[in-house]
């Protein structure tokens, strides 16, 4: 039996910016999976569970976690480049 995930990319193209190019995995099979925690409360327990989901069931290879001070500010700019370097997707999301 086999069994597909959908997945959307709730990224709108920057009009002042040249675009780079994006690259869609075919798999999550050996691959290593970011999390951006934003600080709020929560977020960390959704991203644990998902990450032993991807790990277990889908066979990631890995997770990094990186957590920003706080849910107004961005990610800094060196560990932004440091994620983007160690994994190849990354997930950033919201608690509560």
């Amino acid at each position: 039996m086999s069994s597909s995930m959908l997945v959307y990319e709730p990224v709108a193209p920057c009009l002042t910016l040249p675009q780079k190019s994006r690259h869609s995995l075919d798999k999550l099979t050996g691959k290593v999976i970011g999390f951006i925690d934003n600080s709020k409360p929560n977020f960390n327990y959704l991203a644990e569970d998902l990450s032993r989901l991807l790990i277990n069931k889908y066979g990631a290879k890995g997770v990094v976690m990186r957590r920003k001070r706080s849910a107004s500010q961005g990610l800094s700019e060196a560990a932004m480049d440091e994620l983007v370097e160690q994994t190849d997707a990354i997930v950033t999301g919201s608690g509560d």
